[in-house]
């Protein structure tokens, strides 16, 4: 299970190097914009909610996945449970502003939504299925 895990956390990360790619892009530059006025990566990612204290927040998911990559592969479940699931809270605040404040979606930000949606819920399910004591 835990490689599973590893392997969708590296999913996780090459999405948000994607989505930093379309934070770091110039605005003429559009990177995967549907032609839907619903759906445009660049105007979410370059929001003034696509940064906390000026740092992208793709580049916040590239880190977080990184150190979920690392305690999959550790077998770290109480650890994994608890990272993924302050990502999934994070991700969900997103999503929430995609929603109701910005009403654009980004395709990075719902693949990596469903990423770690699924993350969260193979790590809790490897916790419950054989708890550990150890951190």
């Amino acid at each position: 299970m835990r490689y599973v895990i590893a392997v969708l956390a590296f999913g996780g990360i090459a999405v948000s190097y994607l989505a930093l790619a379309a934070h770091d892009a110039p605005t003429t530059v559009r990177p995967i914009d549907v032609v839907n006025s619903h759906w445009n990566s660049a105007y979410v990612n370059q929001s003034p909610y696509s940064e906390v204290h000026g740092i992208p927040v793709a580049m916040l998911g590239v880190a977080g996945y990184a150190l979920l990559v690392v305690l999959a592969l550790l077998g770290r479940k109480v650890l994994m449970v608890y990272f993924a699931g302050f990502g999934l809270l994070y991700t969900l605040y997103l999503t929430e502003i995609q929603a109701h404040v910005l009403g654009v979606w980004c395709p990075y930000s719902v693949s990596s939504l469903v990423l770690i949606v699924i993350i969260e819920f193979l790590a809790m399910g490897a916790f419950i299925s054989n708890p550990s004591p150890e951190l």
